[in-house]
């Protein structure tokens, strides 16, 4: 077996009990509440604490798992040097997509009786404790902690397992896209697009910047400003 083949095997390994890991690290929080309904579950402070709990397990587990790799969170994107680029790439983005789904598309595709934006309202408890948690959740745990997990991880380890890292960085853009949307378990073709769209959004800023800022902005940026709309309109 030779150093490269030996490499790339140890690549593979970390990478799937990383993902297999992170999955459950995602898991475990909502589960914790949702199952024995402390404090009355998944509402109030225990969304913040679950966003934080999130970020806090699967980054570190990335952190670990980049240290066995010889790497660092600077290989998977993490830095901030154009940052004042990826902040106007990123709420450009979201920008467009508030007007076209909160102008046009949610209001025509049922509003508050829609699941997505039910969920929202679910977890809002009427208290501005419970929305600063909700946000705390979308920006720490979704817009945070799922790109560096979903996109800076996934991708730039993924594609490393490839010969021709043009080809792995296109399999695991692709193969990153489905994965996030599945991971969300749309349960209708309407949440299946919505999500797949958000996914090729964010995949497109990473690739196009070539760093996670961008893709991290536009999602808590959407997230924040849809929990804050949801809240204003539909509540």
């Amino acid at each position: 077996m030779t150093q490269e083949t030996t490499s790339k095997l140890k690549t593979a390994v970390v990478f799937v009990a990383t993902i297999i890991f992170g999955f459950l690290f995602f898991a475990v929080p909502n589960l914790f509440f949702g199952i024995f309904k402390i404090n009355d579950g998944l509402i109030g402070t225990n969304l913040a604490i679950i966003g934080i709990s999130q970020f806090v397990m699967v980054t570190s587990l990335i952190y670990f798992s980049l240290k066995y790799l010889k790497k660092d969170m600077t290989y998977i994107g993490l830095n901030f040097n154009h940052w004042k680029r990826d902040l106007s790439n990123g709420l450009g983005v979201t920008l467009v997509r508030v007007v076209v789904d909160f102008g046009f598309i949610i209001p025509n595709t049922g509003g508050a009786n829609r699941a997505d934006v039910l969920e929202v309202i679910n977890s809002l408890d009427g208290t501005t404790t419970g929305l600063i948690s909700l946000l705390i959740l979308g920006v720490v745990g979704g817009g945070i902690t799922e790109e560096i997990y979903n996109r800076g991880f996934f991708i730039n380890i993924m594609k490393d397992l490839f010969k021709n890292e043009t080809v792995g960085l296109w399999i695991s853009s692709v193969l990153s896209i489905l994965f996030f949307s599945v991971g969300h378990l749309p349960s209708s073709n309407l949440l299946w697009y919505d999500i797949l769209v958000a996914s090729i959004i964010y995949t497109s800023l990473f690739l196009y910047t070539g760093r996670l800022t961008a893709p991290m902005i536009a999602h808590a940026a959407w997230n924040s400003t849809a929990i804050l709309l949801i809240n204003y309109w539909y509540f």
